[in-house]
Protein backbone atom coordinates (compact mmCIF):
# COMPACT_ATOMS: atom_id res chain seq x y z
CA UNK A 1 0.00 0.00 0.00
CA UNK A 2 3.03 2.27 0.31
CA UNK A 3 5.04 3.21 -2.78
CA UNK A 4 8.38 2.97 -1.03
CA UNK A 5 10.43 3.73 -4.15
CA UNK A 6 8.61 7.01 -4.72
CA UNK A 7 8.75 8.00 -1.06
CA UNK A 8 12.47 7.33 -0.88
CA UNK A 9 13.01 9.25 -4.11
CA UNK A 10 11.24 12.17 -2.42
CA UNK A 11 13.55 11.72 0.58
CA UNK A 12 17.01 12.14 -1.03
CA UNK A 13 19.03 11.55 2.14
CA UNK A 14 17.91 7.91 2.18
CA UNK A 15 20.32 7.27 -0.68
CA UNK A 16 23.22 8.28 1.56
CA UNK A 17 22.42 6.99 5.02
CA UNK A 18 20.18 4.75 7.07
CA UNK A 19 18.18 7.32 8.99
CA UNK A 20 16.63 5.79 12.11
CA UNK A 21 16.22 8.86 14.31
CA UNK A 22 12.62 9.84 13.59
CA UNK A 23 11.74 10.19 17.28
CA UNK A 24 14.17 13.12 17.26
CA UNK A 25 13.56 14.82 13.93
CA UNK A 26 12.50 12.92 10.82
CA UNK A 27 13.68 13.58 7.28
CA UNK A 28 11.36 16.00 5.51
CA UNK A 29 10.00 14.84 2.14
CA UNK A 30 10.59 16.99 -0.93
CA UNK A 31 7.06 18.51 -1.02
CA UNK A 32 7.53 19.84 2.52
CA UNK A 33 10.88 21.42 1.66
CA UNK A 34 9.45 22.85 -1.56
CA UNK A 35 6.48 24.44 0.23
CA UNK A 36 8.81 26.23 2.61
CA UNK A 37 11.33 27.32 -0.01
CA UNK A 38 8.63 28.63 -2.31
CA UNK A 39 7.18 30.81 0.41
CA UNK A 40 10.57 32.15 1.45
CA UNK A 41 11.24 33.01 -2.20
CA UNK A 42 7.87 34.75 -2.37
CA UNK A 43 8.65 36.75 0.76
CA UNK A 44 11.95 37.82 -0.77
CA UNK A 45 10.15 39.02 -3.90
CA UNK A 46 7.12 40.86 -2.50
CA UNK A 47 7.67 41.06 1.28
CA UNK A 48 6.39 39.04 4.18
CA UNK A 49 3.01 40.76 4.57
CA UNK A 50 2.10 40.57 0.91
CA UNK A 51 3.27 36.95 0.72
CA UNK A 52 1.05 35.98 3.64
CA UNK A 53 -1.89 37.79 2.07
CA UNK A 54 -1.37 36.03 -1.25
CA UNK A 55 -1.19 32.62 0.46
CA UNK A 56 -4.16 33.17 2.79
CA UNK A 57 -6.13 30.21 1.43
CA UNK A 58 -3.20 27.79 1.73
CA UNK A 59 -2.39 29.01 5.22
CA UNK A 60 -6.01 28.62 6.31
CA UNK A 61 -6.04 25.12 4.83
CA UNK A 62 -3.39 23.99 7.31
CA UNK A 63 -5.98 24.10 10.10
CA UNK A 64 -8.23 21.83 8.10
CA UNK A 65 -5.41 19.41 7.37
CA UNK A 66 -4.44 19.11 11.04
CA UNK A 67 -8.10 18.74 11.97
CA UNK A 68 -8.52 15.85 9.51
CA UNK A 69 -5.42 14.20 10.93
CA UNK A 70 -6.94 14.25 14.43
CA UNK A 71 -10.65 13.84 13.55
CA UNK A 72 -11.29 17.30 14.97
CA UNK A 73 -12.75 20.56 13.69
CA UNK A 74 -10.56 23.37 12.31
CA UNK A 75 -11.73 25.78 14.99
CA UNK A 76 -10.36 23.38 17.63
CA UNK A 77 -6.80 23.70 16.28
CA UNK A 78 -4.11 26.22 17.23
CA UNK A 79 -0.82 26.35 15.32
CA UNK A 80 2.18 27.20 17.50
CA UNK A 81 5.97 27.07 17.53
CA UNK A 82 6.42 23.59 18.94
CA UNK A 83 4.81 20.86 21.02
CA UNK A 84 6.09 22.30 24.29
CA UNK A 85 4.43 25.65 23.64
CA UNK A 86 1.24 23.83 22.68
CA UNK A 87 1.26 21.78 25.89
CA UNK A 88 2.17 24.76 28.07
CA UNK A 89 -0.56 26.99 26.64
CA UNK A 90 -3.14 24.37 27.60
CA UNK A 91 -1.68 23.44 30.97
CA UNK A 92 -1.06 26.96 32.25
CA UNK A 93 -4.58 27.98 31.21
CA UNK A 94 -5.98 25.65 33.87
CA UNK A 95 -6.60 27.13 37.33
CA UNK A 96 -5.10 25.27 40.30
CA UNK A 97 -5.48 25.88 44.03
CA UNK A 98 -4.00 24.39 47.16
CA UNK A 99 -5.06 20.79 47.54
CA UNK A 100 -5.86 20.26 43.87
CA UNK A 101 -4.38 17.09 42.39
CA UNK A 102 -2.67 16.46 39.05
CA UNK A 103 -2.53 12.81 37.98
CA UNK A 104 0.20 11.71 35.60
CA UNK A 105 2.16 8.63 34.51
CA UNK A 106 5.50 7.15 35.46
CA UNK A 107 6.85 7.78 31.96
CA UNK A 108 5.92 11.47 31.90
CA UNK A 109 8.23 13.71 29.91
CA UNK A 110 10.57 16.06 31.76
CA UNK A 111 9.28 19.26 30.14
CA UNK A 112 5.78 18.48 31.39
CA UNK A 113 6.80 17.32 34.83
CA UNK A 114 8.83 20.41 35.65
CA UNK A 115 5.72 22.46 34.77
CA UNK A 116 3.76 20.35 37.26
CA UNK A 117 6.43 21.10 39.85
CA UNK A 118 6.29 24.82 39.16
CA UNK A 119 2.51 24.97 39.49
CA UNK A 120 2.65 22.85 42.64
CA UNK A 121 5.21 25.27 44.09
CA UNK A 122 3.11 28.31 43.17
CA UNK A 123 -0.33 27.05 44.15
CA UNK A 124 0.00 24.18 46.62
CA UNK A 125 -1.43 21.67 44.16
CA UNK A 126 -0.05 18.14 44.40
CA UNK A 127 1.29 15.73 41.79
CA UNK A 128 0.28 12.08 42.04
CA UNK A 129 1.90 9.50 39.78
CA UNK A 130 -0.34 6.66 38.67
CA UNK A 131 1.50 3.33 38.93
CA UNK A 132 2.08 1.12 35.92
CA UNK A 133 0.65 -2.35 35.40
CA UNK A 134 2.68 -5.50 34.81
CA UNK A 135 3.22 -4.57 31.14
CA UNK A 136 4.63 -1.15 32.02
CA UNK A 137 1.59 0.77 30.77
CA UNK A 138 -0.32 3.15 33.00
CA UNK A 139 -2.62 1.05 35.20
CA UNK A 140 -6.13 2.26 34.32
CA UNK A 141 -7.70 0.50 37.31
CA UNK A 142 -5.26 2.25 39.62
CA UNK A 143 -6.09 5.53 37.91
CA UNK A 144 -9.78 5.00 38.50
CA UNK A 145 -9.17 4.25 42.18
CA UNK A 146 -7.16 7.45 42.56
CA UNK A 147 -9.95 9.71 41.35
CA UNK A 148 -11.59 12.00 43.89
CA UNK A 149 -13.12 15.48 43.89
CA UNK A 150 -9.68 17.08 44.23
CA UNK A 151 -8.38 15.76 40.89
CA UNK A 152 -8.37 18.72 38.51
CA UNK A 153 -6.28 17.30 35.67
CA UNK A 154 -5.18 14.02 34.13
CA UNK A 155 -2.07 14.69 32.03
CA UNK A 156 -0.37 11.80 30.26
CA UNK A 157 2.43 11.33 27.76
CA UNK A 158 1.01 8.84 25.28
CA UNK A 159 4.37 7.55 24.01
CA UNK A 160 7.42 8.54 26.08
CA UNK A 161 10.67 9.79 24.64
CA UNK A 162 12.75 6.94 26.07
CA UNK A 163 11.12 3.91 24.45
CA UNK A 164 8.29 2.25 22.60
CA UNK A 165 5.72 2.17 25.39
CA UNK A 166 2.21 3.13 24.23
CA UNK A 167 0.02 4.21 27.13
CA UNK A 168 -3.73 3.36 26.94
CA UNK A 169 -4.88 6.82 25.89
CA UNK A 170 -8.49 5.90 25.08
CA UNK A 171 -9.01 3.94 28.31
CA UNK A 172 -7.71 6.94 30.23
CA UNK A 173 -10.13 9.12 28.28
CA UNK A 174 -13.08 6.99 29.38
CA UNK A 175 -12.17 7.58 33.02
CA UNK A 176 -11.61 11.30 32.50
CA UNK A 177 -14.98 11.72 30.82
CA UNK A 178 -16.80 9.60 33.38
CA UNK A 179 -15.58 11.93 36.13
CA UNK A 180 -15.65 15.16 34.07
CA UNK A 181 -11.94 15.78 34.64
CA UNK A 182 -9.88 17.71 32.04
CA UNK A 183 -7.56 15.39 30.13
CA UNK A 184 -4.35 16.72 28.51
CA UNK A 185 -2.57 14.29 26.20
CA UNK A 186 1.00 14.71 25.00
CA UNK A 187 1.02 13.07 21.56
CA UNK A 188 4.43 14.36 20.50
CA UNK A 189 5.81 10.91 19.60
CA UNK A 190 2.52 9.54 18.26
CA UNK A 191 1.31 11.92 15.56
CA UNK A 192 2.65 10.73 12.23
CA UNK A 193 3.31 7.13 13.21
CA UNK A 194 -0.08 6.07 14.62
CA UNK A 195 -3.73 6.92 14.10
CA UNK A 196 -4.98 9.73 16.33
CA UNK A 197 -8.73 10.20 16.80
CA UNK A 198 -9.49 12.73 19.51
CA UNK A 199 -13.16 11.70 19.60
CA UNK A 200 -12.28 8.06 20.22
CA UNK A 201 -9.58 8.98 22.74
CA UNK A 202 -11.76 11.40 24.68
CA UNK A 203 -9.01 13.91 25.44
CA UNK A 204 -9.89 17.55 25.99
CA UNK A 205 -6.50 18.87 24.90
CA UNK A 206 -3.73 17.34 22.78
CA UNK A 207 -0.28 18.67 21.90
CA UNK A 208 2.04 17.55 19.12
CA UNK A 209 5.03 18.55 17.04
CA UNK A 210 5.71 18.72 13.33
CA UNK A 211 9.33 17.63 13.31
CA UNK A 212 9.12 14.01 14.47
CA UNK A 213 7.12 11.23 12.81
CA UNK A 214 4.98 13.76 10.96
CA UNK A 215 8.10 14.68 8.92
CA UNK A 216 7.45 18.41 9.12
CA UNK A 217 9.86 21.25 9.83
CA UNK A 218 11.33 22.14 13.19
CA UNK A 219 9.70 25.08 14.89
CA UNK A 220 6.16 23.82 14.25
CA UNK A 221 3.56 22.31 16.54
CA UNK A 222 -0.14 22.36 17.21
CA UNK A 223 -2.66 22.22 20.00
CA UNK A 224 -6.10 20.65 19.89
CA UNK A 225 -8.69 21.89 22.38
CA UNK A 226 -12.17 20.38 22.41
CA UNK A 227 -14.74 23.02 21.56
CA UNK A 228 -16.62 22.45 24.83
CA UNK A 229 -13.36 23.02 26.73
CA UNK A 230 -12.37 26.22 24.97
CA UNK A 231 -14.64 28.54 26.89
CA UNK A 232 -13.24 27.24 30.19
CA UNK A 233 -9.67 28.22 29.33
CA UNK A 234 -8.07 31.64 29.30
CA UNK A 235 -4.55 31.43 27.86
CA UNK A 236 -1.73 32.32 30.27
CA UNK A 237 -0.49 34.91 27.76
CA UNK A 238 -2.41 36.78 25.09
CA UNK A 239 -1.94 39.41 22.45
CA UNK A 240 -4.32 41.31 20.20
CA UNK A 241 -4.64 38.34 17.84
CA UNK A 242 -5.70 35.94 20.57
CA UNK A 243 -7.87 38.59 22.22
CA UNK A 244 -8.79 41.66 20.18
CA UNK A 245 -8.74 44.96 22.09
CA UNK A 246 -12.39 45.94 21.68
CA UNK A 247 -12.52 49.04 23.90
CA UNK A 248 -10.22 51.07 26.13
CA UNK A 249 -10.66 48.73 29.11
CA UNK A 250 -11.71 45.50 27.46
CA UNK A 251 -10.37 42.64 25.38
CA UNK A 252 -12.39 39.75 24.01
CA UNK A 253 -10.90 36.29 23.62
CA UNK A 254 -11.42 34.61 20.29
CA UNK A 255 -14.07 31.91 20.28
CA UNK A 256 -11.81 29.36 18.58
CA UNK A 257 -8.54 27.67 19.52
CA UNK A 258 -6.56 30.47 17.94
CA UNK A 259 -6.90 32.25 21.27
CA UNK A 260 -3.74 30.23 22.05
CA UNK A 261 -1.81 31.76 19.16
CA UNK A 262 -0.02 35.08 18.74
CA UNK A 263 -0.08 37.46 15.80
CA UNK A 264 3.42 36.85 14.48
CA UNK A 265 4.52 33.45 13.23
CA UNK A 266 6.66 31.64 10.67
CA UNK A 267 4.40 31.31 7.63
CA UNK A 268 6.92 29.28 5.62
CA UNK A 269 7.14 26.74 8.43
CA UNK A 270 3.34 26.62 8.71
CA UNK A 271 3.05 25.80 5.03
CA UNK A 272 5.69 23.12 5.53
CA UNK A 273 3.66 21.67 8.39
CA UNK A 274 0.55 21.64 6.23
CA UNK A 275 2.42 19.90 3.43
CA UNK A 276 3.71 17.29 5.89
CA UNK A 277 0.22 16.56 7.20
CA UNK A 278 -1.19 16.30 3.68
CA UNK A 279 1.68 14.02 2.67
CA UNK A 280 0.96 11.65 5.56
CA UNK A 281 -2.78 11.70 4.91
CA UNK A 282 -2.23 10.90 1.23
CA UNK A 283 -0.13 7.85 2.10
CA UNK A 284 -2.60 6.84 4.81
CA UNK A 285 -2.01 6.70 8.55
CA UNK A 286 -3.12 3.06 8.76
CA UNK A 287 -0.44 1.73 6.36
CA UNK A 288 2.11 4.04 7.94
CA UNK A 289 1.38 2.57 11.37
CA UNK A 290 1.52 -1.00 10.09
CA UNK A 291 4.90 -0.45 8.46
CA UNK A 292 6.34 1.40 11.47
CA UNK A 293 5.32 -1.43 13.78
CA UNK A 294 6.68 -4.04 11.38
CA UNK A 295 10.08 -2.37 11.11
CA UNK A 296 10.33 -1.78 14.87
CA UNK A 297 9.34 -5.40 15.49
CA UNK A 298 12.02 -6.58 13.09
CA UNK A 299 14.59 -4.51 14.95
CA UNK A 300 13.53 -5.80 18.37
CA UNK A 301 13.66 -9.39 17.15
CA UNK A 302 17.12 -8.86 15.76
CA UNK A 303 18.37 -7.24 18.95
CA UNK A 304 16.97 -10.06 21.06
CA UNK A 305 19.31 -12.47 19.30
CA UNK A 306 22.44 -10.45 20.07
CA UNK A 307 24.53 -11.11 23.19
CA UNK A 308 25.02 -8.18 25.54
CA UNK A 309 22.08 -6.18 24.26
CA UNK A 310 19.08 -5.49 26.48
CA UNK A 311 15.94 -4.04 24.94
CA UNK A 312 14.36 -1.54 27.35
CA UNK A 313 10.91 -1.07 25.81
CA UNK A 314 7.72 -1.58 27.81
CA UNK A 315 4.09 -2.20 26.91
CA UNK A 316 1.97 -4.84 25.27
CA UNK A 317 2.20 -3.37 21.76
CA UNK A 318 5.21 -1.05 21.59
CA UNK A 319 5.53 1.50 18.83
CA UNK A 320 8.36 2.60 16.58
CA UNK A 321 10.84 3.74 19.23
CA UNK A 322 13.26 0.94 20.11
CA UNK A 323 15.42 1.57 23.18
CA UNK A 324 18.29 -0.64 24.27
CA UNK A 325 21.65 -0.82 25.99
CA UNK A 326 24.82 -2.65 24.98
CA UNK A 327 27.01 -4.06 27.73
CA UNK A 328 30.35 -2.31 27.95
CA UNK A 329 29.38 0.52 25.62
CA UNK A 330 28.04 3.94 26.57
CA UNK A 331 24.97 5.03 24.63
CA UNK A 332 26.70 8.04 23.09
CA UNK A 333 29.55 5.83 21.92
CA UNK A 334 27.08 3.47 20.22
CA UNK A 335 25.39 6.42 18.52
CA UNK A 336 28.75 7.78 17.33
CA UNK A 337 29.88 4.39 16.07
CA UNK A 338 26.66 3.97 14.09
CA UNK A 339 27.02 7.46 12.64
CA UNK A 340 30.51 6.62 11.41
CA UNK A 341 28.95 3.67 9.60
CA UNK A 342 26.29 5.84 7.96
CA UNK A 343 23.49 4.93 10.36
CA UNK A 344 21.71 7.71 12.25
CA UNK A 345 20.23 6.80 15.63
CA UNK A 346 19.86 8.67 18.92
CA UNK A 347 19.93 8.32 22.68
CA UNK A 348 17.77 9.22 25.66
CA UNK A 349 19.05 10.53 28.96
CA UNK A 350 17.45 9.29 32.21
CA UNK A 351 16.56 12.86 33.16
CA UNK A 352 14.10 13.07 30.26
CA UNK A 353 11.82 10.52 31.96
CA UNK A 354 13.24 10.58 35.46
CA UNK A 355 10.53 8.67 37.35
CA UNK A 356 10.52 5.76 34.93
CA UNK A 357 14.32 5.77 34.74
CA UNK A 358 14.69 5.70 38.53
CA UNK A 359 12.09 2.98 38.99
CA UNK A 360 13.83 0.77 36.42
CA UNK A 361 17.41 1.91 37.14
CA UNK A 362 17.79 2.91 33.51
CA UNK A 363 21.11 4.26 32.27
CA UNK A 364 21.48 6.47 29.22
CA UNK A 365 19.78 4.32 26.54
CA UNK A 366 20.27 4.07 22.79
CA UNK A 367 17.15 4.95 20.82
CA UNK A 368 16.47 3.80 17.26
CA UNK A 369 13.22 4.94 15.67
CA UNK A 370 12.42 3.62 12.19
CA UNK A 371 9.76 5.14 9.97
CA UNK A 372 7.78 3.95 6.97
CA UNK A 373 10.41 5.23 4.50
CA UNK A 374 13.05 2.92 5.98
CA UNK A 375 13.78 -0.46 4.46
CA UNK A 376 14.19 -3.88 6.00
CA UNK A 377 17.78 -3.80 4.75
CA UNK A 378 18.48 -0.68 6.80
CA UNK A 379 17.12 -2.39 9.92
CA UNK A 380 19.35 -5.39 9.24
CA UNK A 381 22.29 -3.07 8.65
CA UNK A 382 21.89 -1.60 12.14
CA UNK A 383 21.54 -5.06 13.67
CA UNK A 384 24.72 -6.21 11.91
CA UNK A 385 26.60 -3.14 13.11
CA UNK A 386 25.50 -3.75 16.71
CA UNK A 387 26.46 -7.40 16.42
CA UNK A 388 29.93 -6.32 15.41
CA UNK A 389 30.13 -3.93 18.36
CA UNK A 390 28.93 -6.61 20.75
CA UNK A 391 31.59 -9.02 19.52
CA UNK A 392 34.49 -6.63 20.13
Amino acid sequence: MIDLDQIRAETPATSRLAYLHNAGAALMPAPVVAAMKEHIDLESEIGGYAAADRETDRLEAVYGSVARLLNAAPDEIALVENATVAWQMAFYALPFRKGDRILTAEAEYAANYVAFLQVAKRTGATIDVVPSDASGELDVEALDRMIDERVKLIAITWVPTNGGLVNPAAAIGEIARAHNIPYLLDACQVVGQMAVDVEAIGCDMLSATGRKFLRGPRGTGFLYVRRAMLQRLEPPMIDHFAAPWVSRDEYRLRDDARRFETWENNYAARLGLGAAVDYALEIGIAPIELRCRMLAGRLRSGLAALPGITTRDLGRAPGAIVSFTLDGHEADAVVASAAAAGITIGASDPSSTRIDAELRSLPHVVRASPHYYNTEAEIDRLIAHLADLAAR
